[in-house]
């Protein structure tokens, strides 16, 4: 684990704090992730954590979100990991993945991200972390994962969990470099809910 350099906001552009930047990539059956540096420079993998469908936690491995302090009830093990992940990098903002149709609507796997992103909102801010939430398009993602990884000589079938991760690193990159070409936070920001979580 690269131990965070600093733990302070100091600010390293116009309006945009410190800190590391994390990538999701959700799916049905696993969740890819990926971290960048504090300044945000690269985007890197971290691991493919499973995913957890009820909010029991039953599914998962274990209780993976046991450093991540006080957890919102209902806060399933996948939720809990990828928020101790936040807090040991001091992450700034977490970008999760919002798998669109080529033709930009919305649909099932949109609403499920978009549901994801939320939890992970209520878990955050019951850690007593104060990270944003960012929904950014991930069109074409999984599509550039396997091409990189077929041009690596890698066979994709038998390296999922890669893939997860390398649709992250995608995800994660994409927004790393809007935000040196614009200044700011990339994609949609997913404000604080008053529910307590999407699937009760």
């Amino acid at each position: 684990m690269v131990e965070p350099v600093e733990t302070g906001p100091a600010e390293t552009g116009p309006g945009l704090p410190r800190g590391a930047r994390l990538g999701v990539d959700v799916g049905m059956a696993r969740i890819g992730l990926a971290a960048s540096d504090p300044d945000g420079l690269v985007a890197t993998p971290v691991e493919t954590v499973p995913r957890v469908l009820a909010a029991s936690g039953k599914g998962g491995k274990g209780n993976q979100g046991g450093k991540a302090g006080r957890r919102a009830q209902g806060t399933t093990a996948d939720v809990a990991r990828i928020v101790a992940e936040a807090q040991e990098r001091f992450a700034a903002v977490l970008y999760v993945g919002l798998p669109r149709h080529l033709s930009g609507k919305e649909g099932a796997a949109t609403a499920d991200a978009r549901a994801f992103a939320n939890r992970l909102v209520v878990a955050l801010a019951a850690a007593g972390e104060s990270a944003e939430v960012r929904l950014v398009d991930e069109r074409m993602t999984t599509v550039s994962a396997h091409q990189a990884l077929h041009a690596a000589g890698r066979k994709t079938k038998k390296h999922r969990s890669v893939i997860d991760q390398a649709a992250a690193v995608i995800i994660l990159q994409s927004a790393l470099d809007a935000e040196r070409a614009k200044g700011e936070r990339a994609g949609e920001l997913v404000e604080v809910q008053t529910v307590h979580d999407t699937h009760q």
